[in-house]
């Protein structure tokens, strides 16, 4: 037995070694983080003394520490902070933006970069609303403001942006946040933190971030605050919800954070059922036969249990060139002469566009005037940080926000495999909440079905986002702006005659 686990650990590491080598794409960074996991996982087996995994989110006093790290004189200024405007971008731009640095850790020297984009529409009247990319360790300047949900996207010259006319500052002030420390612009002058980072210190210096940011930005307090993300946002955006529930009823604590609901997509939540949702996912679609499905099924209970044979059946099929993030995209493919291409034609999609950001984001005319360390060699995703902690399992953590009274949007694009709708739906059922207004479509302005809807007990909802893939913003930027809409009016998208905003 000893020897079959040494093989199936090692055969797990050279896939984790191998797998997506080229890719820097957030998606990549989190396929290895959760084959690595696996290993661990299987690791942790062999000692019989590994104690259970135990919930630090759940006891206040973890973080009470926390009042003392916001105490330090805030430094930097909302004036010093303010882009006069970004190279390339489109003209008449008409509104607020601002970016730099919070020091999250005096100590350490930890600062984390943000980008915020104020509403051109009377934004003084709008919430806030703070965005959190995945990976872990995946920039949210680089794939949420500059790909997805913010107001510009970058051509294909590198050089020049154009307007998002779907960017979610349209509804909400919005910050992006590069976290933790190593991602993108953010760093830390001890190198020793690169190797100590995981969830909790993740949610904290996030918190400790928004307690300084507000001291900088003081109109923004009192805000009506939100917490969107995506991915391992899965884990970021409730944990930080957490942190907020928490610090808000600490003793004198000097700026509450008005946080009013979190709202995030295709999440992390249960490393076994992430898995199980997975392979069904790709068998309900197509793309793994019945012999094969009937075969995992024989030998994989999704659980700790799971060794050499679930591996086995769960690699014995080949899913060949697709996006496992969108099954039905186009994939970016390289010519000889180096350059990037589609693989196909999807209205307002371009599987490339990274390609363009990189060279933008290293731009040191762009760097400047984000006022980024200038030189900094800016990447997507950092591979090298050390995961130390996280969760298995984010239910117990969602389930008590739920409880506070907190409002839970989780939404899911209907066409990833990798974190897909139907792991998702394994861990809302966990949740074992009431159904209140069962499942029916929703539609965008124009009429046409935007995806699906269900509300539990608490407000608590789960809606799919209808043609869309793992980075939903992306692939329907329009079907995600009406369920954004919804969710910060806090009333179910239209069923039928839709709403104008």
């Amino acid at each position: 037995m000893r020897s079959t686990t040494t093989f199936f650990l090692l055969s797990l590491a050279i896939l984790v070694g191998t797998s997506l080598a080229a890719d820097a794409s957030q998606e990549a960074q989190l396929s290895k983080f959760m084959a690595s996991r696996a290993l661990k996982r299987l690791a942790r087996r062999s000692n019989a003394n590994e104690p259970a995994e135990t919930d630090p989110w759940i006891d206040p006093s973890t973080f009470a520490h926390l009042p003392e790290r916001c105490k330090s004189p805030p430094s930097g200024s909302k004036e010093a902070d303010r882009v006069a405007g970004l190279p390339g971008q489109p003209p008449r731009v008409n509104f607020g933006q601002y970016s730099g640095y919070v020091t999250v850790n005096e100590e350490h020297g930890r600062e984390l970069f943000y980008y915020f984009a104020e509403s051109p529409y009377d934004a003084a009247s709008k919430p806030l609303l703070l965005w959190l990319n995945g990976g872990p360790g995946c920039s949210s300047l680089g794939f949420g403001a500059m790909k997805e949900l913010g107001p510009f996207r970058v051509n294909p010259d590198g050089k020049t942006l154009s307007r998002n006319k779907h960017a979610w500052n349209n509804l909400a002030n919005v910050i992006f946040l590069e976290s933790p420390a190593g991602v993108g612009f953010s760093f830390s002058r001890n190198a020793t933190d690169y190797n100590t980072v995981g969830d909790r210190r993740t949610a904290e210096d996030t918190y400790v971030f928004l307690v300084k940011w507000l001291e900088r930005f003081p109109e923004y307090k009192g805000r009506d605050f939100y917490v969107a993300g995506e991915s391992y946002g899965g884990h970021y955006v409730p944990e930080l919800a957490t942190v907020i529930t928490f610090m808000n009823r600490f003793p004198g604590q000097r700026t509450p954070i008005n946080l009013q609901g979190i709202f995030f997509g295709n999440p992390l939540l249960d490393d076994y059922l992430n898995g199980k949702g997975n392979l069904e996912f790709l068998w309900s679609h197509g793309v793994i036969s019945d012999e094969v499905w009937a075969k995992i099924l024989a030998n994989c209970s999704f659980s700790a249990s799971d060794d050499w044979p679930c591996f086995v059946a769960a690699h014995s099929f080949q899913k060949g060139n697709i996006d496992r993030y969108n099954i039905y995209a186009p994939v970016c493919l390289q010519s000889r002469n180096g350059t990037y291409y589609s693989s196909s034609y999807l209205p307002g999609y371009d599987p490339c566009s990274y390609y363009y950001i990189e060279p933008y984001l290293n731009n040191l005319e762009v760097q400047k005037a984000l006022h980024a360390r200038i030189n900094t060699n800016w990447s997507g995703c950092n591979e090298d940080l050390a995961w130390n902690d996280a969760p298995e399992f984010m239910v117990p953590i969602i389930k008590r926000l739920v409880d506070h009274g907190l409002r839970v949007w989780i939404y899911s694009g209907d066409f990833d495999s990798k974190c897909s709708l139907t792991a998702t739906r394994y861990s809302v059922k966990d949740l074992n909440l009431t159904v209140t207004k069962k499942w029916r479509p929703w539609y965008t302005h124009d009429s046409e079905v935007g995806g699906y809807v269900q509300q539990y007990q608490g407000g608590f909802t789960l809606a799919s986002v209808r043609g869309a893939g793992h980075m939903v913003p992306t692939f329907q930027p329009k079907r995600s702006l009406v369920l954004l809409y919804a969710f910060l009016k806090n009333m179910l998208p239209p069923a039928d005659i839709p709403y104008l905003f």
